[in-house]
């Protein structure tokens, strides 16, 4: 848990968690707030299973995967591929719409061309490439303070990233489902008290309603269900997953977006899929213990 990348706080959270609830179960547990010494942490620690509570870059791109991997242990979650495509906005589109799963278009942008001129009509949306939780995603609007073309001086993702997916701004609803191995637990509208479902938003108790279920159609809901199983199924997910949509209520299914899929979800307190799994019955023990479980039952690699 924890590390080094923006989302670290937020790690440190869900390993927090983690740790007690496999504690609370009679599990031995070592908390490693992951520095570069990782892997002699591990090694000395000898785990019979890795529990990966990181979130960002490097936990959840592929890369401690890829070392677990060299060392020969198991752990939780996707594996080192499904890691590498999922973190990526744009490869996952390439991994998933050629399959009939509804993501936004867009392109990948030079954040230099954004002060010349916008790159698709207002309104849009400027995201990192590889970040979660929404880190850095801006909404550039004919009403927004960034400038027309963007201004060097705004503070946006454009100070921070070279380079910036840039999709159309879907309007509607914000909708959420997690998978557990091989079931949709649900669906989640989140409701940002103000603004939209930014970082702040997703980790700051109150200001964000979450209704679970969500009150959509029921044909909403069971094609949230159905598109995130295919995703996770698409993507070679492991443990949980997490995608998370877009819905244009006025225009029905047609209307229901992939932005995400998320293969390291929260594990905190406020986080979505133990809220959902709530929901069904299942407490935050006995999820850590369904996800550790499934981990046990892969080879360990190496």
């Amino acid at each position: 848990m924890g590390g080094w990348s923006a989302e670290r706080e937020v790690s440190l959270m869900s390993g927090k968690g983690v740790a007690d609830a496999l504690e609370s179960l009679g599990h031995r547990v070592t908390r490693i707030d992951m520095g570069r010494d990782v892997a002699a942490k591990l090694t000395e620690a000898k785990p019979d299973v890795v529990f990966n509570a990181l979130h960002g870059t490097p936990g959840e791109d592929g890369t401690v995967q890829g070392m677990l991997d060299l060392m020969g242990l198991r752990y939780t979650h996707s594996g080192l591929v499904t890691s590498v495509i999922a973190i990526d906005k744009q490869l996952t589109k390439q991994a998933l719409v050629p399959h009939g799963i509804p993501m936004p278009g867009g392109r990948i942008v030079r954040t230099e061309t954004l002060y010349e001129a916008d790159p698709l009509p207002r309104p849009y949306v400027l995201k990192p490439v590889n970040e979660g939780s929404s880190v850095g995603v801006a909404i550039v609007t004919d009403e927004s303070n960034y400038g027309n073309p963007i201004s060097r001086d705004a503070k946006g993702p454009w100070q921070e990233f070279d380079e910036l997916l840039a999709e159309p701004f879907i309007r509607g609803r914000e909708l959420t489902t997690a998978v557990l191995g091989d079931k949709a637990l649900g669906v989640t509208e989140l409701k940002p008290k103000a603004g939209f479902y930014d970082y702040e938003a997703k980790y700051t108790d109150g200001l964000t309603e979450h209704v679970c279920p969500a009150e959509v159609p029921d044909e909403i809901a069971q094609a949230c269900m159905a598109i995130a199983i295919e995703a996770h199924r698409l993507l070679d997910c492991k443990g949980a997953s997490r995608t998370d949509f877009r819905w244009d209520d006025n225009q029905g299914v047609d209307g229901l977006f992939v932005l995400e899929v998320n293969t390291q979800p929260g594990m905190t307190p406020l986080s979505l899929v133990p809220e959902q799994a709530k929901h069904i019955g299942m407490s935050y023990p006995q999820l850590v213990q369904a996800i550790v479980e499934e981990a046990m039952q892969e080879d360990a690699k190496g």
